[in-house]
């Protein structure tokens, strides 16, 4: 647990890795321990098609997961990885990775008590239009490890966001590992969740409500004052606001040691979200506001 800048508790939390159980380079007993001695409060290992049970271990949550990668390898009628977190059991999935709708094992997660992620959209090449077919995620992967330092680089989701954001559909942002190599891909990307513990009675609803920031170190906040967005953050380099306005001035900040930025916020924007970035190159992301219109 830590103290974010306003003094509220955050939880550290990752929720997408894989062990022997499917395709990752070491046993569950390996990965925990590599997680915990890092200082996670929490995570969910989330093997493929192999329903991973909660508990603790050693002190840290360990949230159920599974991770059910559908429709093969070819991005033309939609590749979607789901990630079911903190189910209260294995949820009914109908069919395998070649024949499960991607909308009923989202409905299969959520019967079972669990939160439906989408993994790694911009690696799956998944479309604003196929992802607005379904229904009922909880949040989607705006930046994923191993997709930058594995797996074809691409890692960053940012560009996806904002047009399902322009389209009327906000979803918390998380970033993850997916760990599999444990080397460049562990420990790298994280989301931090304000609440009072790291149970997942605590979690799985703040999840929900994008009570939390992504990130790869840095702190970031973001409001919304009458005309005026507000980022505030650990020291940083660079603070950069998207929102679905092509253009706006201003958007783009750099100094040697920001601690917060103030922008205007124009009448056509429906939202506004922040990625600052330290002296380190290390990012973190807000989730979108939606603005009143």
């Amino acid at each position: 647990m830590q103290t974010d800048l306003f003094g509220n508790k955050r939880q550290k939390v990752n929720l997408h890795m894989h062990t022997t159980r499917s395709d990752g380079a070491h046993s569950p007993a390996t990965a925990l321990r590599i997680y915990r001695n890092e200082g996670y409060d929490a995570v969910a290992l989330t093997d493929h098609w192999r329903f991973g049970e909660g508990g603790t271990d050693e002190g840290m949550t360990v949230l159920s997961g599974a991770e059910y990668n559908l429709a093969g390898s070819t991005g033309k009628n939609g590749v979607f990885h789901i990630l079911s977190i903190g189910a209260e059991r294995e949820p009914e999935i109908i069919g395998d990775d070649d024949t499960a709708d991607p909308q009923q094992v989202i409905d299969a997660i959520h019967a079972a008590g669990g939160l439906a992620i989408l993994a790694h959209p911009a690696w799956s090449l998944n479309t604003p239009e196929q992802i607005m077919r379904l229904h009922g995620f909880d949040a989607t992967e705006i930046y994923n490890s191993v997709s930058g330092v594995h797996e074809s680089r691409r890692p960053d989701s940012s560009i996806i966001v904002d047009q399902l954001g322009a389209r009327g559909l906000f979803l918390p942002l998380v970033a993850d590992d997916d760990t599999h190599y444990y080397d460049s891909d562990r420990c790298f990307a994280w989301i931090m969740v304000k609440a009072e513990d790291a149970s997942r009675e605590s979690l799985l609803p703040a999840i929900r409500r994008g009570d939390f920031y992504a990130t790869e170190g840095p702190e970031v906040h973001i409001r919304v004052e009458g005309n005026e967005a507000i980022i505030t953050c650990s020291p940083c380099r660079e603070v950069a606001v998207f929102s679905d306005a092509v253009w706006v001035d201003k958007r783009m900040i750099e100094g040697e040691d920001l601690r917060e930025v103030r922008v205007p916020v124009v009448k056509y924007e429906h939202f506004v979200r922040a990625r600052v970035t330290d002296k380190d190159g290390r990012q973190a992301w807000t989730n979108c506001i939606q603005l009143p219109r």
